[in-house]
């Protein structure tokens, strides 16, 4: 079995890469991952935080994307720094994970941590060892275990105040690969609830990207519109995601619905 890479890992560590578009997967459905896995984005992200995803769901969704056969590289958001939920996550083959509203440079070592196996370079990795795993081939794929540290990445998402004021800290941290910017919660914890366009959240927005830019790793954000997705393009923002399954649906089937009834 060959090599255990990640693809989307090498992209987002190209300093001179093209953006990433991308797609949130909410609606908990293995078809239609499969059936997005073939549209031709860069990722999809199946979501664990505000979306009815289980770990077998992941795996579905997992093996779904996989089955197109296309370089469209699946990333799980996970609810919380949790290890248990974590290392199921890692084990059902999922090779970048993102978290949730990081804040301190320590919430973000920790992320990290949890995705690393103890070793010399990792000595306070937390990740437990399992050999006989999807991610692993069923023991099939020898080398995991070896080359897992090193192809694992780590996106961690900034969503609040408190965040925004650690966040070069926080991109400063080894072993996180992208910041992802929250606009919905952010604006929240902010004080503008529903409004992410205010001036104080794009603001926080800009700090976001500049800080990545420091740090030299690639930012991202969640756009929802493909005017927004240009926007924040040439705002520096490398990886975007465009909306999600559940809004296109929405969107589209109420949009039709309109039409014919006018």
């Amino acid at each position: 079995m060959s090599a255990f890479i990640n693809p989307l890992k090498q992209r987002l560590n190209e300093a001179d890469s093209e953006p990433l578009y991308g797609l949130w997967l909410s609606l908990a459905s293995a078809d239609a991952a499969e059936a997005l896995a073939h549209a031709g984005f860069d990722w999809l992200c199946i979501d664990m935080e505000h979306a009815p995803n289980d770990s077998a769901d992941v795996t579905a969704q997992l093996r779904a994307i996989a089955a197109a056969h296309l370089p469209t590289e699946p990333i799980v958001r996970v609810p919380a720094c949790e290890g248990w939920l974590v290392k199921r996550v890692l084990d059902a083959g999922a090779r970048t994970l993102m978290f949730p509203n990081i804040e301190t440079a320590e919430d973000a070592a920790r992320a990290v941590r949890l995705t690393r196996y103890p070793d010399a370079a990792a000595p306070d990795g937390l990740r437990g060892v399992a050999g006989v795993v999807r991610a692993a081939a069923f023991g099939a794929r020898r080398d995991y275990v070896q080359s897992a540290n090193t192809q694992i990445a780590t996106i961690v998402q900034i969503e609040s105040a408190r965040a925004l004021a650690e966040v070069d800290a926080i991109a400063a941290t080894p072993g996180v690969d992208c910041l992802f910017a929250g606009p919905a919660d952010l604006a929240a914890s902010l004080g503008h609830l529903g409004d992410s366009k205010h001036p104080d959240v794009q603001a926080a927005i800009a700090r976001i990207v500049e800080a990545a830019r420091r740090a030299g790793i690639p930012a991202g954000i969640f756009a929802l519109d493909v005017a927004s997705a240009r926007q924040y393009r040439d705002a520096g923002f490398r990886v975007i995601a465009l909306a999600a399954d559940v809004i296109w649906l929405v969107r589209a089937t109420r949009s039709a619905l309109q039409e014919v009834r006018s």
